[in-house]
């Protein structure tokens, strides 16, 4: 996988931008479509345009699966999972300042 710093500025990547930067192919862009991991701007394969978010949630997703062998049904399920984490992260964060203030 390739690293490249992008800046999000609003810019919108294509499939092939995706598939150079993080090294995989078109399939399994469309694996992850499919399954919801990312959901591209447009209706055709061909058209689609990806975010930053959906660029960064895409390499997080490659790195599950080639360093802990996760296929991708396990990387939508993984990804789901450490997406919640985080928001029960914040949701704590958020109520031990309401309840504590600064500390």
């Amino acid at each position: 996988m390739t690293n490249i710093i992008i800046d999000d500025d609003g810019s919108l990547l294509s499939v092939e931008d995706i598939c150079l930067r993080c090294d995989v192919s078109v399939t399994l862009i469309t694996e992850l479509v499919d399954l919801g991991v990312v959901e591209p701007q447009g209706r055709e394969a061909a058209e689609w345009q990806f975010s930053v978010a959906d660029y960064l949630r895409i390499r997080r997703a490659v790195r599950l699966q080639s360093d802990l062998g996760i296929n991708e049904p396990g990387v939508a399920l993984a990804l789901d999972l450490l997406d919640e984490l985080e928001r029960m992260k914040t949701e704590i964060d958020h109520l031990q300042h309401h309840i504590f203030g600064d500390s």
